[in-house]
């Protein structure tokens, strides 16, 4: 009876196994990665949930950075202890990597992207958010064009006032814009400031500032507001993953100023940092149920939420995050909820 018992529990923890990762009917036994793929994509070619992809990698300790994966490298699916696991091999351009004396480099550049980055290349470099209105309010400003032009664009003199940080010549210029709020609880999520450009200090007499523009996305108004450049890390090469504990969200907003959000489109969540989500967490989005009549009671029924597509956070802010959606099989919208995938 005893040993009925334990092989039960046995086949319920491989079943169980098994079930946590589920590979792709016709998945191939290798693949070669090519310059254009994305770590989504691929994943995508072995598992039927791309984000349990970290359950199946197997970091292979002779190869330098195995967690970066380059055109050219090829991926073997093998069995560790009755587990498939997926096994990096680097492509013949780079040679086998052997322990020795001397120091090998290579370049992060190179390495495949988890996300397509064109997508989310100015969400990366230029979107900010921030906690308050104060720090628009006490941020310097520009006071003046020159020559007294009301607008400006990039290569024109601008002059702002207010204090300036020493040592700091570069400054992104942004104008306040939407308030972002929590349509559940009511609390301030942040603001979101509206890249204008950035420009140089070049001289400064009192609390007046001479810049430079070096970049401008449209003109320059009296009034826009100078930050800081920030200093951030921009990591493109996470991996797809499951959050580390139970998200139930929402889309607030769509920064591109569409109503109807689809593939490839990026959105904004009322969660962030302080709830767990981290860059390369994927979420479920699930379509809000309407509201209708039913014509034989005369009551009002819900219709219950519908799962619709999968996002994955690529830009996480304290209760904020940006995500890209990856697949929608259906128009999704702002107040569709986000979840555990």
């Amino acid at each position: 009876m005893r040993k009925s018992l334990v092989a039960l529990l046995l086949m319920a923890a491989g079943s169980l196994a098994q079930a946590e990762v589920q590979l792709r009917d016709g998945h191939p036994q290798s693949y070669t990665v090519v310059r254009g793929d994305t770590l989504w994509d691929i994943s995508g070619k072995f598992l039927r949930q791309p984000w349990k992809w970290p359950e199946i990698w197997h970091a292979n300790p002779q190869v330098q950075n195995p967690n970066l994966i380059y055109p050219g490298d090829e991926l073997s699916l093998v069995y560790i202890d009755g587990q498939p696991r997926l096994v990096l091999g680097r492509g013949a351009s780079r040679g086998t990597i052997k322990l020795s004396p001397h120091v090998r480099s290579t370049p992060m550049a190179e390495a495949i992207p988890a996300i397509p980055l064109e997508k989310i290349n100015s969400f990366l470099l230029s979107n900010r958010i921030v906690d308050s209105a104060s720090e628009f309010s006490q941020a310097p400003y520009i006071v003046a064009g020159n020559a007294e032009r009301v607008v400006s664009g990039a290569g024109d003199r601008i002059y702002a006032r207010g204090s300036f940080a020493d040592g700091q010549p570069v400054y992104g210029l942004f104008r306040q814009g939407k308030t972002y709020t929590d349509p559940q609880t009511g609390e301030v999520l942040g603001i979101n400031a509206d890249d204008i450009g950035s420009g140089e200090v070049v001289a400064e007499e009192g609390d007046i500032a001479t810049l430079v523009l070096s970049r401008t996305t449209q003109e320059v108004r009296m009034g826009d507001r100078l930050l800081p450049t920030e200093e951030r890390a921009i990591s493109s090469t996470f991996m797809p993953s499951s959050p580390s504990s139970e998200i139930d969200g929402l889309i607030l907003d769509v920064p591109r100023g569409v109503t109807q959000v689809g593939q490839l489109d990026v959105v904004t969540l009322n969660k962030g940092r302080r709830d767990g989500l981290e860059e390369g967490n994927v979420l479920a989005i699930y379509k809000t149920g309407e509201t209708v009549r039913d014509r034989i009671t005369g009551e009002s029924v819900k219709i219950p939420d519908e799962r619709s597509g999968l996002l994955m956070v690529f830009r996480t802010y304290d209760k904020l995050s940006y995500g890209l959606v990856l697949n929608a099989s259906r128009s999704l919208a702002v107040n569709d909820k986000v979840r555990n995938p």
